[in-house]
């Protein structure tokens, strides 16, 4: 806030009765940019009308610089906004992701409705920190306010987020409770967090009591099958997707490649890839490329997928590069791996976890030299990889595990199961 209000040279004008109208045809006409411009240089208040739309127009566009230059002007001014003007300052910051200025607004408005208490739980939850976000949605109920569907929208990805299944039940009952209508996007992140968090049948359960369906909630459908693996009920769902008239969207497709690839269904995933554009007219993205380098990879067909990225469009893209390089890992190709992981390093060099890669690729062929050296990049760069961690929810309790972790109260008890689990296999085998 402090740059953008030590960057006006505010001159003060006299002649301004006409300033409002000027402001709303330049910012109705597109010249939003001007308007923000001329505003600050006359060094003058306007109406709250011709605030909000400037206000309205930038977060629309998501110029969040522009707007936050107005609530500048307004402070430089001494113009003091109405609880309207908070409010819509207040989805300003938390749109642009500071949640700190979002919080102060938030505390500081007279009366909290419906939809402040929404922007401050979704803001939250956007920047990826749910559980604050639920805490918000706590408060709120205890506050006496009624949820609506974009309260229980945000609630449900944050459960999900989480895999939080018990407070995604409870907000479930509540929603029941307060008599939400079926709504297509409610109902798409309630059936994505029972997926998540891994209760497949009461997301098929919801999405079969669904009397409003599209796109979205069958991609809701076709995505949780795929996140645990079900290839074969997601080629179904994806069928009578389409036997019901619904079109596939890009993520579908995200959704659809994906199964083939870990199902091995190469014939199949050409098939799909080739009728986004020849049936639906959607053109591939980076992300279906790379899940095509990952199908052919993953079938041993290193030469072929090498020679798709070469010919992609996005080839230019790091992703499609780390999926050969996964492959060319998983088959043990060092010299074609090499090559995918000099393209990569080049398009993205910080990337920790595809240099954790390289380094156990090479480690398992016994080539400690390469190891050490990238170990060396890593170290002089300053990269380090976050640790992976698994997850799970016990008696609404989450609890986090990572790799030789003993911080859990029965850490002993858990490693003696999984030695005895692993010996199981082992026999089985």
């Amino acid at each position: 806030m402090t740059a953008d209000i030590t960057s006006f040279q505010v001159k003060p004008c006299k002649n301004g009765p006409n300033l409002d109208k000027v402001l709303k045809g330049l910012c109705i006409s597109g010249r939003l940019a001007e308007a923000i411009g001329l505003l600050c240089r006359t060094g003058l208040a306007v109406h709250s009308r011709t605030y909000s739309l400037l206000l309205q127009e930038s977060i629309l566009r998501k110029e969040y610089k522009k707007a936050r230059r107005i609530h500048a002007q307004m402070v430089v001014v001494g113009y003091v906004p109405n609880e309207y003007l908070k409010t819509k300052l207040l989805i300003l910051y938390a749109k642009s992701g500071y949640l700190e200025t979002a919080c102060i607004l938030f505390k500081y408005l007279t009366e909290k409705g419906l939809v402040s208490w929404n922007v401050i739980i979704a803001g939250y939850i956007q920047k990826g920190l749910e559980v604050v976000g639920l805490d918000f949605f706590n408060l709120m109920r205890q506050s006496g306010l009624r949820p609506d569907q974009y309260t229980f929208a945000s609630v449900f990805r944050a459960c999900a987020t989480l895999a939080a299944l018990e407070p995604g039940k409870q907000a479930h009952g509540v929603m029941i409770k307060c008599q939400i209508k079926d709504n297509v996007v409610v109902n798409s992140a309630l059936i994505d967090m029972y997926f998540k968090c891994s209760s497949i049948c009461d997301g098929q359960l919801l999405f079969d009591k669904c009397s409003s369906r599209n796109t979205i909630t069958w991609t809701a459908l076709i995505s949780g099958y795929g996140q645990h693996g079900r290839v074969v009920e997601v080629i179904e769902s994806f069928h009578k997707m389409i036997s019901e008239g619904f079109r596939p969207n890009y993520v579908t497709f995200l959704a659809v490649l994906s199964a083939c690839s870990h199902g091995g269904l190469i014939n199949e995933g050409w098939e799909y890839f080739l009728s986004m554009t020849r049936e639906y007219e959607i053109m591939p993205r980076g992300q279906h490329h790379a899940i095509m380098v990952d199908l052919l990879g993953r079938a041993g067909k290193l030469k072929e997928a090498y020679e798709f990225v070469r010919n992609s469009p996005f080839k230019e893209h790091a992703a499609v590069w780390g999926a050969l390089i996964g492959a060319c890992k998983i088959h043990g190709d060092m010299g074609l791996l090499k090559v995918a992981s000099k393209k990569f390093f080049e398009l993205e060099p910080a990337n920790s976890g595809k240099h954790v890669v390289l380094a156990n690729a090479y480690a398992n062929s016994g080539l400690w030299d390469n190891v050490e050296e990238v170990r060396a990049v890593m170290k002089k760069s300053g990269m380090a990889k976050e640790p992976g961690y698994s997850r799970i929810e016990v008696r609404g309790e989450v609890f986090f595990f990572y790799k030789g972790d003993t911080s859990h109260h029965q850490s002993d008890e858990i490693y003696k199961l999984i030695e005895e689990m692993r010996c199981i296999l082992m026999d089985a085998d």
